[in-house]
């Protein structure tokens, strides 16, 4: 694999990754749901609501 197909690759897979989150945000913001990262070394639960776009 070339070093420009690997970039193009990386690049469709952070788009995706982005996109995802934000349907997943959006789902949970309907549903009043949780959403659990990590976050400055410890993991954390947060309210959907309270994500700014």
């Amino acid at each position: 694999m070339t070093k420009d197909k690997i970039k193009e690759l990386k690049h469709k897979i952070v788009e995706g990754l982005k996109v995802s989150s934000k349907k997943m945000i959006e789902n949970k913001k309907k549903t009043n749901g949780k959403i659990v990262v990590y976050a400055d070394g410890k993991i954390q639960t947060i309210n959907a609501i309270d994500i700014k776009d």
